[in-house]
């Protein structure tokens, strides 16, 4: 009975530790620019060249997000329907 409650919880943790922990886009060496709003928010905005890679959302309350321009053409990535998809960080150890 212990092996079959064993292999689903094998499973789980195999799924929360994947991925390296690393941004999508490469933002060595990156200026980062950091912006205080009037809200409590901060938003931090990542430029390898003077381009805009990677932004980062850290709310007043809540966890911080992050959008990310992947094929470094200077705009955000965005769904086929116009949307920006926002990504969070689930899990950390």
């Amino acid at each position: 009975m212990k092996q079959l409650l064993l292999i689903p919880l094998l499973a789980l943790a195999g799924c929360a530790t994947t991925g390296d922990g690393a941004a999508p886009v490469d933002v060595r060496g990156a200026d980062v620019t950091r912006k205080a709003m009037d809200n409590g928010d901060t938003i931090e905005e990542f430029r390898v060249g003077g381009q805009l890679r990677m932004v980062k959302v850290t709310p007043a309350r809540g966890a911080p997000f992050y959008m990310y321009d992947r094929d470094g053409d200077g705009r955000m990535d965005s769904d086929n329907d116009g949307t920006k998809p926002v990504y969070w960080k689930l899990y950390s150890w």
